[in-house]
């Protein structure tokens, strides 16, 4: 069946993360093919509770398309937030995410710890860590997680233990790995320089976790000479197509884009005939 976007209630929108990248695809998906596979709903007093779908109802918004394509199921409530979650498989969210689901099941539903363990085929003790993990999470950085700005194992690697600490400190140093896009491996680096620095060193690192980051490739220990210089390009390379991903407008003078372009096709010649060449 098509439904209208206003005849949706959109309760369980928080319990899922949003990605950039993932939402440009299938937005671009939607754009060329249409609407594959419906979204999922629960009717209720003349309204469709959206339990599955929260990507592609988005996607189709930005389009600004009227209807959505969607199958409905003749479940309760809770038991339709189960299913869903275990068809979509532990495997495809992350534990602050599982977390989530969870919180809701036992806040709403009034599930136990046992009986959710017993669900989800798992033990009490697991469930236990998982709403534990949402405990311990200040909300303000949750948020950031659910609109895509960080990556959960960031947030729970980096930002748990931080915040157990200084609640100031966990804010600053959130902005700044945000502000700089670093991915999760570069904002774990980061977050093992800031620990050992003193005051000094943390105030520069969170001015500029990139530049950190640059000095870190120069250190005693890491590749020097020209691998080091590869290795830095990649990382780089890698940060640029980061941004793009993530819909930073490129903003780039045409005389910049070029010169890099050069520089790194005029390296890779030179490279190239250094490797087949060399006796």
């Amino acid at each position: 069946m098509d439904l209208e976007f206003h005849q949706l209630d959109l309760p369980y929108e928080a319990l899922r993360r949003r990605d950039p990248r993932r939402e440009r695809q299938l937005r671009a998906s939607l754009e060329e093919h249409g609407q594959a596979s419906p979204v999922v709903v629960l009717p209720r007093d003349g309204r469709f509770i959206l339990v599955d779908g929260y990507k592609r109802l988005r996607a189709l918004r930005s389009l600004r398309r009227d209807l959505v394509r969607a199958v409905a199921w003749d479940l309760e409530e809770a038991e339709a937030l189960l299913l869903e979650g275990l068809m979509r498989g532990s495997h495809a969210e992350s534990a602050l995410e599982q977390g989530w689901l969870l919180g809701e099941l036992r806040d709403r539903f009034g599930m136990s710890l046992e009986e959710l363990g017993r669900r989800f085929d798992r033990t009490a003790a697991w469930v236990s860590r998982r709403l534990a993990l949402v405990r311990e999470l200040p909300g303000w950085i949750q948020d950031h997680v659910r609109a895509g700005r960080l990556a959960p194992d960031v947030a729970m690697k980096v930002l748990v233990p931080l915040s157990r600490g200084k609640a100031p400190d966990a804010l600053r140093f959130t902005e700044s790995i945000i502000r700089a896009r670093l991915s999760s491996r570069e904002a774990q680096a980061v977050y093992a320089g800031w620990t050992r620095g003193n005051t000094e060193t943390r105030e520069r690192i969170l001015a500029d976790p990139s530049l950190f980051l640059r000095c870190r490739s120069t250190v005693p220990g890491r590749p020097g000479g020209l691998r080091g210089d590869l290795e830095a390009l990649r990382d780089v390379a890698r940060r640029g197509l980061g941004r793009i991903e993530h819909g930073e407008p490129p903003g780039v003078p045409p005389g910049c884009l070029h010169q890099a372009q050069s520089a790194c096709e005029a390296l890779f010649v030179h490279l190239e005939k250094e490797i087949n060449h060399a006796q």
